[in-house]
């Protein structure tokens, strides 16, 4: 699930990305176009109520493809806004800010 909520920052959208407390992982991270497919820069973090979570400032006006990595393996997220393919024959998940409003 993507949350999207006003930043504090002028041009950003607050994004909060989460996995459902039912994803059983060590490590899960969100990589994208936002952050040149770093696949440690933001670590998703697993709350008391299980939930996994991870909240970043994107810039509202654009179109941000991601994917999960859990525990080594990539996931696309299938309640994200949409989806395109990748060069590697599967899909990235996409978080769409063209119209959010900063």
């Amino acid at each position: 699930m993507i949350q999207k909520n006003p930043s504090s920052r002028p041009g950003h959208i607050r994004v909060t990305f989460e996995l459902p407390s039912c994803v059983w992982a060590d490590r899960i991270y969100v990589a994208g176009t936002f952050n040149d497919w770093d696949e440690r820069a933001i670590p998703l973090v697993q709350g008391r109520d299980g939930v996994w979570r991870a909240t970043v400032d994107l810039p509202a006006g654009q179109r941000h493809e991601f994917r999960y990595l859990i525990d080594g393996r990539w996931q696309t997220d299938y309640h994200a806004d949409g989806f395109t393919d990748n060069i590697y024959g599967s899909h990235n998940s996409m978080v769409d800010l063209e119209s959010a409003r900063t």
